[in-house]
Order: C-alpha cells, then structure tokens, then sequence
C-alpha cells in the first residue's frame, strides 16, 4: 500500500474593507471574498484591488508609503502590508 503524502501548505490571501481598529466582525467574507494566492499574477492582481480602493476612498495609505506597500504586497509577505493600511487588512491563509 502506498504512503499518503502528506499536504503541504501554500498561502492564501484575502483582502477585507474594515473598521479602524480592524476587528475581526468587521471583515465581511460576503463582500471581501476574492482569495489571492502567492503567485506573481495573484500579487498584482492583489495590489491592483487595493489601489481600486485607495482610488474609492474605502483605504488610506500615506503617500509617503504607497511604494513600500507596494513592493511588500508583490514581493514580500502581503499581510505585513496590512500595518500600513487604515480601513483595509489582508490575512492569511493556509492554502491546501
């Protein structure tokens, strides 16, 4: 009988319009639920809605660090962009 392999994780990520304080009950998986995986095309795609909200006034990111979010979303860990967002967070996910 073959060994079952077992599953190795990837990332997910999903980005959610929130409160201030960015609490959990005000992230809507109704109306946030694209997921965005580590890939170079999920990365732009990721950045692309967040500039769409920036853009709609639904997030603020300081000017001064619209590059670094930028860089940290397509080639670092999106969700440490998060510490940098006001009204807006990306969390992670284990992806299977």
């Amino acid at each position: 009988m073959p060994i079952a392999k077992k599953a190795v994780a990837s990332k997910a990520y999903i980005f959610f319009n929130c409160d201030g304080e960015k609490s959990l009950a005000s992230k809507n998986i109704a109306y946030n639920h694209a997921v965005y995986g580590a890939a170079k095309t999920s990365r732009n795609a990721l950045w692309k809605k967040i500039q769409e909200e920036i853009a709609n006034h639904r997030v603020i990111i300081d000017e001064c660090n619209l590059e670094l979010v930028k860089k940290i979303i397509l080639e670092g860990n999106p969700k440490d962009a998060s510490q940098y967002m006001q009204f807006g967070d990306i969390m992670e996910f284990d992806k299977f």
